[in-house]
């Protein structure tokens, strides 16, 4: 039997990182596949060394819950050959809730992360959880007029750091009225399904795993816009760190930052010089009519000089802590999201520059910067990516399966 098995012959080794020893269970069935790593009951056999009974049971259990659908009812339709095994993307839905300090992008979404209907819109800075979410949920049950799947998850993204387990704001200087407040009691009328949080960096990260070439295992994801964040991609998996606080990068205190008042109550923060915020603040100064980063960009495409003298100033002091996480972190590219991403070639040119300048020759040797995958959408792409990562995993599947029978 190959090192990839999940069983393994003796019933002790194992290489894919489950603790037990134990025969695949349908969940892990279905992650293979999901993913590609099998189309056939052969296929789940060889991989897994369960019998042909077993994968039977298991696949059986699969396709009565509508998660597996068989070659053989799609075959008149053009579809998958007879024996294969295909995964369902319309056995339920998935809904995406990103909130940001002046907008909010809603989506509903199938289990393969195709967007079936999405709403977008502004509101004012520094509104309420008790005056937004009321909104939200009221656009998401309209979202869902005529979506007959279930709801099995939903992720919702805020900026700042998070506690994951109760799905609450512990502190973001942009939302700062919603710490500690839970959210998912808002939702409760709009579906009884669980609701998971993260950051939106963290998202932003997810989402690249959803559109990006599985080569790139490595990563460092930032989210450029009124504040900055950073989403850690390693082997694959996002890594949100002991208290879900990883990548806060815009609160690293910098040289040229001293004395600079942050708005998170701090000094010297990366922000006051790098931040969509204190770039905006930077360019009324110079006598320019804008409120918020987007405005900064748009003016900064149509060719304004002083505009892209500020995002790439904004991007070289940014550039300079970022090649700190370059030099210990090792990526494979560095991808740029968030509302400054729309300029990118202007923000990523400052970042270059200090990242060559101060990253080690080796770490940059092979060091690609890209724009987010998913542009605009990238947010809802990511809070989908959040509840499906959740929802489909094979513990909450077999959950799932034994609750229905």
């Amino acid at each position: 039997m190959s090192q990839t098995s999940l069983r393994a012959a003796n019933g002790s080794t194992r290489t894919d990182g489950r603790e037990s020893a134990a025969p695949a269970t349908a969940g892990e069935l279905l992650d293979l596949v999901r993913t590609g790593r099998a189309s056939t009951r052969s296929q789940l056999r060889a991989l897994t060394g369960l019998s042909r009974t077993a994968i039977t049971t298991r696949v059986s259990a699969l396709t009565s819950s509508g998660l597996l659908l068989l070659g053989e009812e799609l075959a008149s339709t053009g579809g998958r050959p007879p024996g294969a095994l295909v995964f369902n993307q319309h056995a339920g839905v998935v809904l995406a809730v990103a909130i940001g300090r002046s907008r909010s992008q809603l989506a509903v979404l199938d289990l393969d992360g195709q967007e079936i209907s999405s709403d977008s819109r502004d509101h004012e800075v520094g509104v309420g959880p008790d005056e937004l979410m009321p909104q939200i949920a009221q656009r998401l049950a309209g979202l869902l007029e005529g979506v007959e799947p279930p709801v099995l998850g939903i992720g919702l993204s805020l900026p700042g750091t998070l506690d994951p387990a109760r799905g609450v704001s512990i502190g973001s200087p942009d939302v700062s009225g919603w710490d500690g407040v839970e959210l998912a009691p808002y939702l409760a009328e709009v579906a009884t399904a669980p609701l998971f949080a993260g950051n939106d960096a963290d998202v932003l990260a997810r989402s690249e795993l959803l559109g990006r070439s599985a080569s790139l295992k490595d990563v460092l994801v930032v989210k450029a816009s009124t504040g900055l964040g950073l989403g850690i991609i390693a082997e694959g998996r996002v890594l949100s760190g002991h208290l879900g606080a990883a990548g806060e990068i815009g609160h690293t205190k910098v040289d040229a930052a001293r004395g600079l008042s942050c708005r998170c109550g701090a000094t010297g923060c990366l922000e006051t010089l790098a931040g969509g915020w204190a770039l905006v603040a930077r360019a009324r100064e110079a006598g320019h009519e804008v409120e918020h980063v987007r405005d900064l960009v748009a003016l900064a495409l149509q060719g304004d000089p002083t505009a892209r003298g500020l995002l790439r100033d904004g991007g070289r002091a940014l550039g300079e802590v970022l090649a700190i996480a370059i030099n210990l972190l090792n990526p494979a590219a560095v991808v740029i999201g968030g509302d400054m991403a729309a300029a990118f070639d202007f923000h990523v040119a400052g970042v270059r520059e200090s990242v060559y300048a101060l990253a080690a020759p080796l770490a940059t040797r092979d060091l690609q910067f890209l724009a987010a995958a998913h542009g605009d959408r990238a947010g809802v792409v990511g809070c989908a990516a959040l509840a499906l990562d959740h929802v489909l995993a094979p513990v909450a599947v077999d959950a799932r399966l034994a609750g229905a029978v």
